[in-house]
């Protein structure tokens, strides 16, 4: 530590302030840190908020379709009916009208069958991710997770200094003979199996029925908890209603995660986690005490007065359905029209993204250099990537951009793209 230099008076003695240029040794940091990175895509939204960029990097739902004038209304309600108890503090576990009417929502979208003891309302999903590693992860536990994964569990968990197990995939989801090899290879049996079935991000692939079913019967063969991530599930735009984990499983052995950042609005996160294991519940509730003591009392008030009107929140959803599916569509002809041969995406039935592999030789971080440029952006993949350097991969969103901004903005994609196989020749 650095010595304080002293300085003496004739009246008095004092400490003189340290050198700020050499006092940073003071600080020293955990061992973890050294694994925490800035998001990749928090980084480039920086950037790409000027007005002249055409961005698909942000997962961000579009905000002209908020329900601004229903949500203020609620918000009125709250604090005219309930308003001392909305700005007060609250109990950590939730509001118990909005924890019972998540069971009723979940029962009637999901056929998942909680009781409100079962459900916990956090600060947004990314928190749910933060206190289930929180509770169940030691330094060096493994987490089987999908390959591309969801960056944000990846760092959530890299601050519990997790192990990853990847698992491959195809366009029916986790490849389920990979993740039998994976755990019978596995040197310590794994603490979590962590899947986003519905639409995954970074992907937009949606794990196929039958392979939920091979899902759910090897997780409980091998005793592994499912932590079932489930942002998107509402956002189907075609293809059937596949049942979730949780409810294929009958809630045995598995942790369930949604969120009303998706379908109302991200800015008021109010999430929840449905562990129906008593003693994992009764783990999760300090750790989230100690964290943030609970999610804002006024805001869960607000969504469950703004849900619980009859019809509002399912008209809602059924307004941004078909602005979604018109985005993606735009965006999938978009990349058949532009993208040079070699290139391929995938086509996803819902939810905020598409995946888009560029030929080998091109490094997409090299490539958003290229295309920035041109006043265009989207998200690399190689973040995404477990235990592997995958560089010719990145990931669009396509419901936060208009239908002009899509089409132009792919357009410049494109000829990024064939700008940089040009020079690479």
């Amino acid at each position: 530590m650095q010595k304080r230099r002293r300085t003496v008076d004739a009246n008095h003695m004092s400490l003189a302030a340290p050198d700020p240029l050499v006092d940073a040794s003071v600080f020293r940091f955990a061992q973890r840190m050294g694994r925490l990175r800035a998001s990749a895509i928090r980084e480039i939204l920086k950037v790409t908020e000027m007005p002249d960029v055409i961005s698909f990097a942000g997962g961000l739902p579009a905000p002209e379709l908020f329900p601004v004038e229903q949500f203020a209304l609620a918000c009125a309600e709250v604090l005219a009916d309930d308003g001392p108890a909305a700005l007060q503090y609250s109990v950590t576990e939730g509001y118990p009208p909005l924890r019972h009417w998540v069971c009723e929502y979940l029962e009637r979208t999901n056929n998942i069958h909680c009781t409100p003891d079962q459900v916990l309302i956090i600060s947004g999903s990314q928190q749910g991710l933060d206190l289930i590693g929180k509770v169940l992860l030691d330094p060096g536990d493994s987490v089987i997770i999908e390959n591309p994964a969801y960056l944000g569990a990846i760092q959530a968990f890299d601050a519990y200094e997790a192990n990853y197990l990847n698992v491959g995939t195809d366009d029916e989801g986790i490849v389920t003979e990979d993740l039998v090899r994976v755990l019978r290879t596995a040197k310590h049996k794994p603490k979590l199996l962590y899947l986003v079935p519905n639409f995954q991000n970074p992907s937009g692939i949606t794990l196929t029925l039958r392979r939920r079913q091979e899902v759910v019967a090897i997780a409980e063969e091998h005793g592994i908890p499912i932590y079932e991530d489930d942002p998107y599930g509402r956002l189907r735009y075609s293809g059937q209603h596949i049942p979730s984990l949780t409810a294929l499983s009958a809630s045995r052995h598995c942790i369930y995660m949604s969120t009303v950042s998706k379908t109302i609005a991200p800015g008021v996160r109010v999430a929840w986690l449905v562990i129906p294991e008593p003693a994992v519940y009764e783990k999760v509730v300090p750790a989230k005490q100690a964290a943030d003591l609970h999610t804002s009392s006024f805001t869960q008030r607000a969504v469950y007065a703004y849900a619980r009107l009859p019809g509002v929140f399912e008209s809602h959803i059924k307004e941004i359905l078909p602005v979604y599916a018109r985005r993606r569509d735009l965006m999938l002809e978009a990349l058949q029209r532009d993208m040079p041969p070699g290139c391929t995406w995938t086509r996803p039935d819902g939810g905020l993204f598409l995946w888009l592999t560029v030929p080998p030789e091109v490094d997409t971080e090299e490539l958003l250099a290229l295309a920035s440029k041109s006043k265009v952006a989207f998200v690399p993949g190689a973040p995404f990537w477990v235990n592997c350097d995958v560089r010719n991969t990145m990931r669009l969103n396509f419901s936060n951009a208009s239908d002009e901004m899509i089409v132009e903005g792919i357009e410049r994609i494109g000829n990024s793209v064939k700008a940089y196989l040009d020079g690479a020749r």
